[in-house]
């Protein structure tokens, strides 16, 4: 058993507070404002420091692009075909990635990675720790979205090569064309008919099995668009087929706050360090999360791998920097995402019987300066500033 002791706890439920935690057995098992009467193995004494939930990257790819490598780590999109909701990530993520190794050092103890935008449907994401050597042992969940593409990457993927979709029209069609499929094979699947007429029982179809999913509700939909008619789009195609829906980047989100409030999606909003190097990003800006959020809509943050997960703590000071509450930037990186991706169970917050994922820090963290001193993942120290 760890005890660290005379933290101050940020812990996302209660106000901060000076006190104690416990860990064992890869969760916390106490949490206490006093000195609890422990026989703990050892003691880590954290005057002065700051201890929070460990922070969760709600969209990111790390583990499929490792760009050190070149081409050989490109593993997030296959662009042969617009339509692969059957990849899975968890097949293509490399553990040993010195982007996804470094992501303690930020504070950063859970993330969820998957396939990129160039694709329509681009495949299954996981969630997953950012500690361990195999994959299946880090995961939280599995799958724990299907990603969904509009706008220009796919556009310009198969555009060029004169193949579908070519436009913002044919990427909604197709989105319906195979959900509209998927319905057809769950109906014949569930009742086929006694004689062996075009509704008997169809062969398994990978693509299919994996939307059935999707139109059961049992797998959300995580939708990459940045333009205001493209997140339009996406809410009216999810609306019709009464899919679970969140938005990834929005970057014209801003623009359209109060509509997307009255429809409840949640918003991962980012990354917002990069340029403008598409027609789509030109309005992007920091100053987004806050407007969502004062509007009444839930935000996360993200880095899309912009910038590295060392640097991840960069991202809620520049959104506060640029109007977000600190509290609300705060809660887009723990308790929000947590709850977004289905394993708040488990992890955004600091209480008794969740993962033993915390951060310890020189000071508050949303003070640009203050500094990751150690990372605990499942109650491990995984990281400690030399």
């Amino acid at each position: 058993m760890i005890l660290v002791k005379n933290a101050l706890i940020m812990s996302m439920i209660d106000d901060p507070y000076v006190g104690c935690l416990a860990m064992e057995g890869g969760k916390i098992i106490r949490v206490t404002r006093g000195m609890p009467d422990i026989d703990a193995q050892e003691e880590i004494d954290l005057s002065g420091s700051v201890i929070t939930p460990g922070f969760i990257d709600a969209h990111t790819h790390q583990g499929l692009f490792q760009g050190d490598i070149g081409w050989a780590g490109m593993d997030g999109n296959e662009m042969t075909d617009p339509v692969t909701p059957h990849l899975r990530a968890i097949d293509a993520i490399n553990p040993m990635d010195p982007g996804l190794q470094e992501a303690p050092a930020g504070g950063v103890t859970t993330i969820n990675t998957g396939p990129g935008s160039a694709n329509v449907m681009g495949g299954l994401f996981c969630s997953l720790k950012t500690a361990g050597n195999i994959v299946d042992e880090m995961l939280v969940l599995n799958p724990s979205c299907l990603k969904i593409a509009f706008g220009e990457n796919p556009k310009a993927v198969y555009g060029k090569n004169e193949k579908n979709p070519q436009t913002r029209m044919a990427i909604a069609a197709l989105l319906r064309e195979w959900l509209s499929r998927a319905y057809d094979y769950a109906r014949k699947k569930e009742k086929p008919r006694e004689n062996e007429g075009e509704d008997k029982i169809p062969d398994t179809d990978v693509k299919l099995e994996v939307l059935v999913k999707v139109l059961k509700r049992d797998l959300p939909v995580h939708a990459h668009c940045h333009r205001a008619d493209d997140i339009v789009t996406a809410i009216r195609v999810a609306e019709e087929f009464n899919l679970r829906l969140v938005l990834i980047h929005a970057t014209e989100g801003h623009r359209i706050a109060e509509f997307l409030a009255s429809k409840a999606v949640p918003v991962v909003v980012g990354p917002s360090f990069v340029g403008r190097e598409k027609v789509e990003l030109r309005d992007i800006s920091f100053k987004t999360p806050g407007v969502l959020a004062r509007a009444g809509v839930k935000v996360c943050l993200q880095s899309d791998t912009f910038p590295p997960l060392t640097y991840f703590q960069s991202i809620l000071c520049m959104a506060i920097k640029e109007g977000m509450d600190g509290q609300e930037a705060l809660r887009a990186v723990t308790v929000n995402p947590a709850e977004v991706l289905g394993i708040s169970q488990r992890v955004g917050s600091i209480s008794e019987g969740k993962d033993a994922d915390i951060v310890v820090w020189s000071g508050d963290p949303r003070e640009f300066y203050s500094r990751v001193e150690m990372t605990f993942i499942n109650g491990k120290k995984v990281f400690q500033a030399s």
